[in-house]
């Protein structure tokens, strides 16, 4: 088979084949923290900040699209190439920040999802959050990766419960409006929420789990290789790195704007303006909406959690592990990857002491926001000065388009950040 005759088979697979890494690095985004934040959004400001999906949706499928496109060229992760190309110090730094955040999100998610469940069930929280973890850590450690990125795939359904959750409730012609003709406001608590929706949808665990997922999805494909080895191959993968991001971070903004619809509509029009967790919002809109908008609302919660605590811990575990040269990948068995599945088990653990230990959710979720805060405008630097060097990309640096659009998200972060820096 030639190479027209292969170009020609692959026009016909199915999209949701061409959907991976993208997809679910974009669902990964609506965590329960993220819910929680655009909840908050919601209820405080209704449809007043709904514009702010539509603006930060560009922004977040060019920084993914250069993540990706990184990972998939070079062959390594994010932390193997800013390791070869700028100071130990430096790696060090962004990957300590990194690590810590992802731990903090991880007890605000696992907080989440055993709240919920109470909700659902009742009994009590930490019996679940155990169980959760449990059940991520044992997807992770003991599925091979091939049969494990399907489970990824699946559970990104998950999200289309705040799709059906938007449905049950009015939505009037004003939300449209709102959405399409912003009214901005320079208050401080306006600003701050913004701030949240912002840091909430661009996160730097996201930049590293795409880029390394790319490089899991070609070890695991046979006959195919990094880029820069294999630069036939590089029309075919960039055509579906663009679908794969572009899908993924629009059917993520999409279920941004229904959570922040729902709640806007709801909470916001009986008055209820303080949301402190994800599992709050999806009791207060029982009464409101009905049961059935509570039930959509509460397994939501626990569907997106079981997505981003593996990604989580896993995004984490790759930094840590590239950094250090050990072998990586949830494509190895446990015994040849001791250290990269050591760090994905303590970061998972840590998150549940956190929980148990009493510490309020909020303030752990409030902490991982100012860290990622931190931690994403020098990543974000970092990534568009690699994307655009010869020596990590060889041909395919980044064209002007995507560079524009990177530094772009690069310079909304930095303002956003100092920002949030200055409310605090």
């Amino acid at each position: 088979m030639n190479q027209q005759d292969e170009e020609r088979e692959r026009a016909h697979v199915p999209l949701l084949k061409k959907l991976g890494p993208g997809l679910v690095t974009g669902a990964a985004d609506d965590d329960p923290s993220g819910i929680a934040t655009y909840s908050q959004a919601g209820a405080q400001y209704g449809y007043g900040l709904l514009w702010s999906v539509l603006f930060t949706t560009p922004l977040m499928i060019g920084i993914q699209i250069v993540s990706a496109r990184i990972g998939r060229v070079t062959g390594h992760g994010l932390a193997a190439n800013i390791r070869e190309r700028f100071p130990p110090p430096l790696v060090y730094l962004i990957v300590s920040l990194l690590a810590v955040a992802n731990t903090l999100n991880i007890a605000a998610d696992l907080g989440a999802m055993g709240d919920a469940l109470v909700l659902l069930l009742g009994g009590t929280s930490s019996v679940y959050i155990i169980l959760f973890a449990l059940v991520s850590l044992t997807l992770q450690i003991f599925i091979p990766f091939p049969r494990y990125s399907p489970i990824l795939k699946l559970l990104t359904l998950a999200l289309f419960a705040y799709v059906g959750a938007v449905l049950v409730v009015h939505t009037p012609f004003e939300a449209l409006t709102q959405t399409l003709i912003p009214t901005l406001s320079a208050d401080k608590d306006y600003v701050s929420v913004l701030v949240a929706v912002l840091g909430t949808t661009i996160s730097p665990y996201l930049f590293f789990w795409q880029a390394s997922q790319e490089v899991e999805e070609q070890r695991a494909t046979p006959g195919h290789g990094p880029l820069k080895e294999a630069p036939e191959q590089a029309r075919q993968h960039f055509r579906r790195i663009k679908i794969d991001t572009y899908v993924g971070m629009t059917f993520s903004n999409i279920v941004a704007f229904c959570i922040m619809l729902t709640t806007a509509a709801t909470l916001h029009v009986a008055g209820i303006t303080e949301i402190r967790s994800a599992a709050q919002a999806a009791e207060a809109l029982r009464p409101l909406a009905g049961d059935f908008a509570f039930l959509l609302f509460a397994c939501g919660i626990i569907g997106t959690g079981l997505l981003a605590v593996p990604i989580l811990a896993g995004s984490a575990a790759y930094a840590v592990a590239e950094t250090f040269r050990w072998p990586i990948g949830l494509g190895l068995p446990l015994a040849e990857a001791r250290g990269f599945y050591s760090i994905l088990t303590i970061a998972t653990v840590l998150g549940v002491l956190i929980d148990l230990s009493g510490i309020d959710s909020m303030k752990a979720l409030l902490w991982a926001a100012i860290i990622n805060g931190v931690v994403s405008v020098p990543i974000m630097l970092v990534l568009m000065i690699l994307v655009a060097d010869p020596h990590t990309m060889g041909p395919f640096v980044a064209r002007r388009r995507l560079k524009r659009l990177g530094w772009l998200a690069t310079a909304v972060m930095a303002v956003a950040v100092g920002l949030m820096f200055y409310l605090l």
